[in-house]
């Protein structure tokens, strides 16, 4: 017999200082017109949100103080307060330290205490990482409303000194492709107008034996002068690789689910970059699905990408209306995915 149902209750986001267009970063680094015009077309982010001041090297906004706002909206969009929390699970490959975690910062400034709390190592599929712990939580009876969070601020790893003209490819590309930002959902074991039942989900790592596609470096007072770029991408790597993991990924959930191409309403695709999710969407050819994007907007800002896409499919997502919503990590390669379905909006007042 299947098991009870858990539910997304609501979602939310938070981004950082206004959008930063190509043209400003072109500008920024001393980059000429060709420059902007190679992101617009292999590229194809159009704009991003950064917690760096690209000027002063300021640093404007922690993780923490993203995902406390994240938090927040989505608590109060689920009708919640710090009390009804039974755990928190956040999902960063860019925490604001070693320690303390930064879950529980973020968990001190929502005043939630007393509560399981943690916090998952990954790049962009930690997102469902963290789904899938608080999924677990729930369907275990340790919980009934879990807050998830999931983001990073990936641009304070970068070098503002650097020369862009003379850097390396899978040094460049990093400066274009990312975002910084936080998300959050709200799991629970109840339903409620406007939310949505998981019908399934799942994270695999399938890295033995590759080379990862993304490396972001921590430095210590002994290497801290290492000459090594703070982070770098294999962009090839991931064209080559990304697109036929995203077919699997579907493919499994399809399984799962019994589902079929045509049941599927909504897409929330791999939001690497701009052209990269075009490419992805047109491969996977879902017949009348509607494509729930926003890197071309945000950004790839990393593990808040999932909670962008849930937030905007929730909006829309009407009673038995499907999702599927597919995730793929480079550093170490991991398969993600999930598939929700519509419990219908809430009634007119």
């Amino acid at each position: 017999m299947p098991g009870p149902d858990v539910h997304i209750l609501s979602a939310a986001s938070a981004l950082p200082g206004p959008a930063v267009d190509n043209a400003a970063l072109a500008r920024r680094f001393g980059m000429d017109a060709l420059w902007e015009q190679w992101v617009d077309v292999f590229i194809g982010t159009k704009t991003r949100h950064l917690a760096v001041d690209l000027e002063s090297g300021e640093i404007r906004s922690s993780l923490t103080d993203l995902a406390e706002e994240a938090g927040g909206k989505a608590l109060a969009a689920a009708g919640l307060g710090p009390k009804d929390v039974d755990a928190v699970v956040l999902g960063t490959a860019t925490p604001d330290r070693l320690m303390p975690a930064t879950v529980n910062m973020v968990a001190d400034r929502l005043g939630i205490d007393g509560v399981r709390t943690f916090q998952l190592q990954s790049g962009c599929s930690g997102a469902v990482q963290a789904l899938d712990v608080a999924r677990q939580i729930v369907l275990s009876g340790n919980g009934r409303r879990v807050l998830v969070l999931g983001g990073d601020v990936i641009a304070r790893f970068y070098d503002l000194t650097v020369d862009l003209r003379k850097a390396a490819p899978a040094e460049l590309v990093s400066f274009v492709l990312f975002g910084d930002a936080a998300g959050a959902a709200v799991v629970s074991a109840d339903p409620a107008p406007g939310s949505a039942v998981v019908r399934s989900l799942f994270t695999r790592l399938v890295g033995r034996g590759r080379e990862p596609g993304a490396v972001l470096e921590w430095f210590g007072p002994v290497d801290r002068h290492a000459d090594r770029p703070a982070a770098t991408e294999d962009y090839k790597a991931i064209e080559a690789h990304v697109p036929p993991m995203t077919e699997e990924v579907l493919h499994e959930l399809l399984d799962a689910t019994g589902w079929k191409e045509t049941d599927v309403d909504l897409l929330l695709p791999p939001q690497l970059s701009g052209r990269m999710t075009r490419l992805i969407t047109e491969r996977l050819a879902l017949p009348g699905a509607l494509d729930i994007s926003c890197v071309d907007d945000a950004g790839n800002c990393g593990n808040a990408i999932v909670f962008l896409q849930i937030e905007r499919a929730l909006a829309t997502l009407e009673a038995e209306q499907r999702a599927v919503g597919i995730s793929i990590e480079s550093s170490k390669w991991i398969k993600a995915g999930f598939a929700l379905e519509g419990a219908g909006r809430k009634a007119a007042p």
